[in-house]
């Protein structure tokens, strides 16, 4: 009697800043039952550095992409992380001009606290932190930050990231990811064009994961 064949799920690798981001991706990989696997790594902060460090490292078995979100703030108030910002995005367009697994640069700016707060009606451009506490029902962004139910939070009661996704501001994109997909080929082709002059504007390419998400699961 033969043995039935394995097939293995390819998946997505999503390098994640901190707790926050790791729930809210590891939350919307449980409910939305995506065709391609969601592997989220949590980053628990480090830098920059401590990025590419793990990028770099990391396996690429079965790997279909690899995206990487990212805070743009540090790269703003501290020289030392613009460097290691360069670096990372360097090698990013590095791997992606070789045409093996695409990477997608995504940075957030200022940070994650001003995409989640889009997620919601009310926000308009007042104090991130200010508005999660108030409008939020958080006692400390600290608590926000920590809370595993955080994709809940912010896709129910009228909250949604279909909402965060109309009120970006994809124009002060510091980085865009230009990309091509086949789906019958498991193939993405991708390009990275950037504009250091755009950073510490209010902004993100985070539509780039959500799209490339959603294009593999209709």
């Amino acid at each position: 009697m033969s043995r039935k064949t394995r097939v293995t799920k390819k998946n997505f690798k999503v390098f994640c800043e901190g707790d926050t981001e790791y729930n809210y991706i590891d939350e919307m990989r449980r409910q939305q039952r995506l065709s391609i696997a969601l592997k989220p790594v949590n980053m628990k902060g480090g830098g920059y550095s401590n990025f590419l460090e793990q990028v770099k490292t990391d396996g690429t078995t079965n790997c279909l992409a690899k995206f990487i979100i990212i805070d743009g703030d540090r790269a703003v108030v501290e020289d030392s992380e613009k460097k290691h910002l360069r670096e990372l995005l360097e090698y990013c367009i590095l791997q992606n001009r070789s045409g093996r697994i695409p990477h997608f640069l995504i940075v957030d700016y200022p940070d994650f606290e001003y995409i989640a707060c889009l997620h919601t009606p009310k926000y308009k451009g007042q104090n991130a932190v200010q508005y999660i506490i108030k409008e939020l029902g958080y006692k400390s962004v600290d608590e926000f930050k920590a809370d595993e139910k955080v994709y809940n939070v912010l896709n129910t009661n009228g909250n949604s990231y279909t909402l965060m996704l109309s009120l970006l501001r994809t124009e002060n994109c510091f980085v865009i990811n230009n990309y091509s997909i086949s789906k019958k080929q498991y193939e993405i082709k991708i390009s990275t064009i950037y504009d250091w002059k755009k950073l510490g504007r209010k902004g993100s390419n985070i539509n780039e994961f959500f799209e490339v998400i959603s294009s593999f699961n209709t």
